[in-house]
């Protein structure tokens, strides 16, 4: 049985929220711990027919899936690594590094040619985010070896870069928006509430908040996130956008004021002349009168 020569389960490469422990074997294999992939790729751990082997196993070889697998990686998949840790004890499972981005590569193409249920979409977008991370790290990786500046960083210093990208694309799709927001809103353009179908939000509601939020949050904020949001295939909602540090604890607490001068405006106008002398747009030193109501 081969054994590890380095790496240690309280040294694990930390993707996000998710630590993958990793080793170097004895013949200079890289390896990644079985149950790390399994967090890493957003899946439950175990099976009904067993343990992390099975359920890494058994999606590989699912319908969805499998045909996006070459034979090659069916086998590799199929043949876990079996090591003895650094430390001793029991035998320890992983696999060859390279397997991950591999796998996450079939199952990005399988997600393209809409091969996927349902249920495994996170799954597709965990992989996505790995290997977009993946590959940031790997071009840094490349120039450092050929600067000779991997003699000269910081020891960990690739994975704090990919545990600061990774982290930044994984952090939680909080509710930003308190439903209280939406009810006054409602209220306030007299609209029904609650709606017939509860997820209803007429569209013009977003040309609103536009207003009442992001020209009001920060100076050129709305536009630095629509550029952001051109760019990016996936079109979430702005608020996703905002840093953790900064921008979510600003966009909480001006949605903390905003909802209580709602709910001491009369109408619609009135909410608006109200919001504009507390909390008035950016790159304006006073109230317009506007004729248009939706402003």
């Amino acid at each position: 049985m081969p054994k590890a020569t380095h790496g240690s389960i309280d040294h694990p490469l930390r993707i996000g929220e998710v630590e993958l422990p990793c080793y170097v074997l004895d013949d200079g294999t890289r390896v990644l711990s079985l149950g790390g992939m399994i967090k890493a790729m957003g899946m439950s751990s175990g099976s009904a027919g067993g343990g992390d082997g099975d359920r890494l196993m058994s999606f590989a070889a699912g319908k969805s899936v499998s045909k996006f697998i070459s034979p090659e990686l069916a086998t590799r998949i199929n043949s876990p690594v079996r090591f003895q840790a650094p430390t001793g004890g029991s035998a320890a499972t992983g696999y060859e590094a390279t397997i991950l981005a591999d796998l996450c590569d079939a199952v990005l193409a399988a997600r393209k040619a809409g091969a996927l249920m349902h249920h495994q979409e996170h799954i597709a977008d965990q992989c996505e985010l790995l290997v977009r991370g993946f590959a940031r790290v790997g071009i840094i990786a490349l120039v450092d070896e050929a600067t000779g500046y991997q003699r000269d960083r910081e020891k960990d210093a690739l994975a704090k870069i990919l545990e600061a990208f990774v982290a930044k694309e994984l952090q939680p799709y909080m509710k930003a928006f308190p439903a209280s927001y939406y009810e006054e809103m409602f209220r306030l353009r007299g609209l029904p509430y609650p709606p017939a179908k509860p997820q209803f939000r007429p569209q013009y509601f977003g040309v609103l908040t536009n207003d009442i939020v992001y020209e009001r949050l920060a100076p050129g904020l709305l536009d630095e996130l629509k550029k952001q949001a051109a760019k990016d295939e996936r079109k979430a909602h702005l608020h996703r956008r905002l840093t953790q540090e900064v921008g979510h604890p600003k966009l909480r607490e001006h949605l903390a004021s905003v909802v209580t001068i709602m709910k001491l405006s009369s109408d619609y106008r009135d909410f608006i002349n109200k919001l504009n002398t507390i909390h008035p747009r950016f790159n304006e030193t006073f109230a317009l009168q506007l004729e248009d109501p939706d402003r």
